[in-house]
């Protein structure tokens, strides 16, 4: 049985990023650096999530934030908040935002490279304590502001994570940060979450606090994705799917599987991790389904299918339906990267909690299925 660890505060509700002044006064802070991208800054998204700040403030911000977070953003993360004397952490954003939001309170408090932190580093080092760190998504996704690593790709080009579950001083999930969310965007990151949910869901490893948390992200998720996406400032609709997207995260500690070992190296590429989840997800769930047992029954049960649903059929016309695309191919994945992608599969930690043996053979047909 696994460690339970349900550890992050959460301010959950419409409205909560008032609650961003009174929180970062708590910890002590008094020179937030402010983690965001330029996509968030243009769309206004940032200034609404930060209204609450005092007006006379001069905001400390760093917008570098490439689309899959890097080791050398981080460092470079780092050294503004050492050079503007900066006391706390906020990220302000999705899931690359968020996850390098972390990997920076990181790397000011402790040396670089980043890698010596890296749950793939045969001795990694302990973190210590760093700045206080406050997590604000603004995409209903990774569910990264309560998940236990920060996903970096690495100056080595392994995309693994940092295991950092208790770095995170409070959450702030304002389903109003992600009313206006692109419907592209809003379809990527939900299947992104829907992904974590399943495949925590199917993991084999035993923690039913942590299953039930995952069935509810999934049946909210399957309810209230293709709302989201075309009638975008739902409430209701974008209430429910930041509660699973958190809900999926939370289940992490289960461990992911094969969808996820194939799009971290995918991702190391340069391409985006929740549409490759998207991609990827109705292959691996055809394959897995000759191994979950009663976890099938389940499954169907939150998602509305019968039990003899092909999953690969209905997430296939469920991508369609959000207009996503379906093939690996559309994204310009190249075909001659996927023996090497599978290869890399099998190094990867969410190999190791898959519901069914996966060869590298079987990785290699799952990436040509989905090419």
């Amino acid at each position: 049985m696994s460690v339970l660890q349900f550890l992050t505060t959460v301010h959950f509700d419409h409205g909560m990023r008032r609650q961003l002044p009174q929180l970062l006064a708590s910890e002590g802070v008094q020179r937030p650096l402010l983690v965001t991208d330029q996509g968030v800054m243009a769309a206004g998204v940032f200034a609404q999530a930060t209204e609450h700040l005092p007006a006379h403030s001069r905001l400390a911000v760093f917008t570098e934030v490439p689309l899959n977070p890097t080791e050398a953003a981080a460092l470079a993360g780092a050294q503004r908040f050492k050079d503007l004397g900066c006391d706390g952490v906020v990220g302000v954003g999705g899931g690359a935002v968020l996850d390098l939001a972390k990997a920076i309170a990181v790397l000011a408090t402790h040396p670089a490279p980043l890698w010596d932190y890296c749950n793939r580093h045969p001795q990694a080092k302990r973190i210590g304590a760093t700045p206080p760190l406050v997590l604000m998504p603004t995409t209903a996704g990774t569910g990264s502001e309560v998940g236990r690593s920060a996903v970096i790709v690495f100056d080595n080009g392994i995309k693994a994570g940092v295991r950092c579950p208790d770095l995170v001083s409070a959450a702030i999930c304002d389903p109003e940060l992600t009313l206006g969310l692109p419907p592209g965007i809003t379809a990527s990151t939900g299947m992104d979450a829907l992904s974590h949910c399943i495949e925590t869901f199917c993991s084999p490893v035993v923690n039913p606090p942590a299953d039930a948390i995952s069935l509810d992200g999934m049946q909210r998720v399957f309810a209230h994705i293709e709302r989201a996406v075309h009638q975008g400032h739902d409430r209701d609709a974008r209430w429910n799917m930041m509660m699973g997207s958190l809900e999926g995260a939370i289940s992490f500690q289960k461990g992911l599987g094969a969808v996820h070992a194939l799009s971290h190296p995918l991702g190391a590429l340069g391409f985006h991790h929740g549409t490759l989840n998207a991609i990827l997800l109705p292959h691996v769930l055809a394959f897995n389904r000759p191994a979950l047992g009663d976890k099938w029954l389940a499954l169907t049960r939150q998602a509305g299918w019968t039990v003899d649903t092909c999953p690969r059929q209905a997430l296939m016309e469920l991508l369609r339906r959000l207009g996503l695309p379906t093939q690996l191919q559309h994204l310009g994945v190249a075909h001659e990267a996927l023996a090497s992608v599978a290869a890399q599969a099998l190094e990867d930690n969410a190999h190791k909690t898959t519901p069914r043996a996966v060869s590298q053979a079987d990785y290699l047909q799952l990436l040509q299925d989905a090419f």
